[in-house]
């Protein structure tokens, strides 16, 4: 038996569709492995790092598994350099199905194929759908070790990982592609992987990507927990990482020797930097000049400029005031504030002229009518139409502000604030936009790009918060207080509690049915909405999918 083995950990970021773009890059990061111990046996690449993952119905395109496998063939003959192996993730379209696979590359080959065989099909996954599901996989001997490799929901189970104990495994290798959601880096290693390993007495590898896909954001936070259950390392969390590991086998098994412990991110500042990488790598990968949004004066959109700021740089962000009559002389003043402390271009543009052409065009219309909350979304639209106007002149951008607790009652404004290209603040709670202002104004995040300091004014957070589309308005005039608002919606949404569990809380039944049939009648709205970055398990579009036409009440 081989007594030392060196693997190396490629933690990396991806492109969806650029099969011959994520071959290079991984070519790359073996060169770099290479260099940093020539001594290397094989590179590890995450899940389907090859064509990009998730690659939804991309997969199911002729045209795209082929080139998958020719692409795959090349990296294969890359190895008969004589270097490391590497092992790679991809597709595999056979006979008798589609199949999510991880290919071992060796000695010019492609030395061993195995076939993903657990298939979620929950909340962001639809694997089931698209894959067909492979037979339990045997142990892959490579360099007289027989290494387990099951694909990542493979081993978040146990029964795949018990069948490679059975059949003789001596290390277990979870590529994984695994999205952020809040608390799970603690919950793959400390609950998942850990109960793998106290199942199977085996070491384990696990494998994560890092960076921003549409609405999904993937953390890193990769690790190697030895048979007896301790962490021997930790990759960082939201950045790329090589990492060499080497191992020693001996009557008592494989070993890793213990290596860096990388200290992963705490609450919020996990979240804040969640929003930063899915925030860059989406404006970036869709090649967008930078952003611009609409700047109120309030908290979102100061976060917003803020997150934008340290996603791409301030240079790269736009920040307009677009002022009605309504607009106060201290959200004026906030607004170049923030600004100002962010370092980016302020701009204003007075809607006035535009609002009183609206009077005047829908006078005629509107003449038996009272004022109410058409003339208010007539704002908002037009700002919408000013600032889509600047992106398409520029190219950059349009980021939305709002935010999960108006997105789940419908307090924004449909073809108006509601309307761009990415909203990172979707599925954050109004309480953690505060939580995550406070935070910023404290620390500066390790992948960010802003300036050091406060960016945010004290009194943008401490202010209440107004949409100012009438005089003296408050969003307190029509919505409870968001400490209330949100533990509701946390209840209905996150745990999908009924009405009288909400109640039982603590909460007024009114203002609970009330919030219920608002959350119920906004999904049209939310339908239209443009993605942002997904933090919990019950994100609007990929988790919660509710019929528009819904008649059920649950109290």
């Amino acid at each position: 038996m081989t007594a030392k083995l060196t693997i190396a950990m490629v933690q990396m970021n991806q492109r969806v569709g650029d099969l011959a773009g994520n071959g290079d890059a991984m070519l790359a990061w073996r060169a770099k492995a290479v260099a940093a111990d020539p001594a290397t046996d094989i590179v590890l690449f995450p899940e389907q790092q090859l064509i990009g993952y998730p690659a939804e119905d991309l997969v199911l395109k002729p045209e795209f598994q082929r080139r998958a496998a020719e692409e795959l063939e090349r990296l294969a003959r890359a190895t008969a350099d004589g270097g490391p192996a590497m092992l790679v993730g991809s597709i595999l379209k056979e006979e008798s199905g589609l199949y999510n696979i991880v290919a071992l590359l060796d000695g010019g080959r492609i030395a061993a194929v195995r076939k993903k065989h657990e298939l979620p099909n929950y909340g962001t996954f639809d694997e089931k759908r698209i894959f067909t599901s492979g037979p339990l996989p045997d142990p892959v001997l490579f360099r007289g070790v027989k290494l387990g490799l099951p694909i990542c929901e493979d081993g978040w189970l146990p029964t795949v990982s018990k069948h490679l104990m059975a059949a003789g495994a001596e290390i277990l290798i979870s590529v994984n592609g695994s999205p952020y959601e809040i608390d799970k880096d603690d919950r793959r290693l400390e609950e998942v992987f850990a109960a793998r390993v106290a199942e199977t007495g085996l070491p384990l590898l696990f494998l994560n990507r890092v960076g921003g896909q549409d609405e999904l954001v993937f953390d890193g936070c990769s690790f190697v927990l030895n048979a007896d259950g301790k962490a021997a390392l930790r990759l960082p969390d939201w950045q790329e990482d090589l990492r060499i590991t080497h191992w020693h086998g001996g009557p008592d098994g494989w070993r890793c020797t213990a290596g860096d412990l990388a200290k992963w991110e705490d609450h919020p500042a996990d979240i804040y930097s969640a929003m930063v990488l899915s925030l860059r790598d989406y404006v970036d990968t869709n090649r967008f000049p930078g952003v611009v949004l609409g700047m109120s004066g309030g908290i979102d959109s100061a976060i917003c400029a803020a997150i934008a700021a340290d996603a791409l740089g301030p240079e790269r962000v736009w920040c307009v005031m677009l002022p009605s009559r309504y607009t106060s002389q201290e959200s004026l003043d906030l607004a170049a504030q923030c600004a100002q402390m962010i370092g980016c271009k302020l701009d204003t543009i007075p809607i006035g002229a535009a609002v009183d052409a609206f009077d005047t065009m829908l006078q005629g219309s509107f003449a038996d009518k009272e004022v109410d909350i058409t003339e208010e979304n007539v704002q908002s639209r037009i700002r919408c139409v000013t600032l889509m106007a600047l992106s398409n002149k520029f190219g950059h951008m349009l980021m939305t502000t709002g935010n999960k607790s108006e997105m789940s009652v419908g307090y924004a404004t449909i073809y108006g604030d509601m309307a761009g290209g990415y909203n990172p603040l979707k599925d954050a709670y109004k309480m953690t936009v505060f939580a995550i202002s406070e935070w910023r104004n404290r620390h500066k995040p390790r992948i960010g790009l802003g300036p050091d300091g406060p960016v945010i004014p004290d009194r943008i957070i401490t202010r209440p918060p107004s949409a100012e589309l009438r005089p003296d308005q408050k969003d307190s005039d029509s919505l409870p207080p968001y400490p209330v608002l949100d533990d509701i919606l946390h209840g209905l949404i996150e745990q999908e509690l009924s009405v009288d569990d909400v109640v039982a809380r603590g909460h007024d039944r009114a203002v609970v049915q009330r919030i219920e049939r608002l959350l119920y009648i906004a999904e049209y709205k939310r339908r239209q909405a443009p993605p942002g970055t997904k933090l919990g398990t019950r994100n609007f579009g990929r988790d919660r999918r509710y019929p528009i036409t819904n008649a059920f009440r649950s109290g």
